[in-house]
């Protein structure tokens, strides 16, 4: 082995982050096309030349609407080209840490989901993913799945980013307000597998740690307030706040049906790897808050001549 971990998932939010909060760790960002999910049968090859002590799998086909019609492709994505990475990490004898989503369910049991809860994706996106964590369990001995929600960054495609660049378009915004979950900032996430995997690699893979764990930000809120809190938080830096008009799903349709409810219940990561995430609220303001001071240093930056 090289001792580099490997994250995989080329340039999306998760790999960024996770690859800015190594803070010191041996690791190595990888995408397309030196891995890619759509050309298989490289896979094998690409893995047993890198030699990676452990891998994170943070690569995903996400395009939730897409994915209705493209169905080849998010599997390829979300479930076989994460079976090939758990294949190697077995034969390899390394672990696995694969993050995966809150969309295997369907939203309607009206409480946080357990990890034991029973998976029902209502779209092509949740059933793929859901293929890809069994595959990942199945294949490895030394799997971890995360299943995350509502993620988000500083930069990127994310909620975050598309609602700040709408205020500034439209006087008026229109956001569902009867779906809820956990935003989730990729940076806490990030640390959050990086605890898991320093505990493994330091104390080894114990058996008890195969499975899945429930991982989000602490808290609760819909996509509407999820928006309220953006434009709360950026109005402290000047930017001015639209009108946000609460809508129901039904008002907003879409090829793939969302979960109305997919809260997670995160206790069972605290429980085996102590490891909770931060409340989304403060969160999310530390996360904007960087937003606008990286834009004011980019425009007070001097220039070269």
């Amino acid at each position: 082995m090289t001792g580099e971990i490997l994250i995989t998932g080329g340039s999306g939010q998760l790999a960024r982050a996770l690859e800015a909060s190594a803070e010191g760790r041996p690791v190595r960002r990888i995408g397309r096309p030196e891995l890619d999910f759509d050309v298989p049968d490289a896979i094998p090859g690409t893995l047993a030349a890198l030699r990676p002590r452990l891998i994170i799998n943070a690569a995903a086909y996400t395009a939730v609407d897409k994915a209705e019609t493209d169905q080849a492709a998010a599997d390829r994505a979300n479930h076989l080209g994460p079976k090939l990475l758990a294949e190697y990490c077995e034969n390899a004898g390394i672990a696995l840490i694969h993050v995966s989503t809150d969309y295997v369910f369907d939203g309607d049991k009206g409480a946080p989901y357990l990890e034991t809860d029973a998976p029902n994706p209502t779209g092509v996106y949740g059933a793929t993913k859901l293929a890809g964590e069994q595959a990942v369990l199945s294949a490895c001995t030394q799997a971890v799945v995360l299943r995350t929600a509502w993620v988000y960054a500083t930069e990127g495609k994310n909620f975050l980013v598309t609602m700040l660049g709408a205020a500034k378009r439209f006087p008026k915004l229109r956001v569902v307000a009867d779906q809820i979950g956990g935003p989730t900032n990729a940076l806490d996430l990030a640390m959050a597998i990086w605890a898991v995997a320093d505990r493994i690699l330091q104390a080894g893979f114990q058996p008890a740690y195969h499975g899945v764990y429930h991982a989000c930000g602490t808290g609760e809120t819909s996509w509407h307030g999820f928006a309220t809190a953006i434009f709360a938080e950026a109005a402290k830096f000047g930017q001015a706040a639209p009108e946000v008009e609460a809508i129901t799903t039904a008002d907003w349709p879409t090829p793939a049906r969302r979960p109305a409810d997919s809260r997670l219940d995160c206790a069972k990561l605290e429980r085996v790897f102590a490891v909770r995430l931060a409340d989304w609220q403060p969160s999310l303001a530390s996360a904007i808050a960087r937003i606008f001071e990286t834009t004011e240093e980019s425009q007070t930056r001097p220039t070269g001549v």
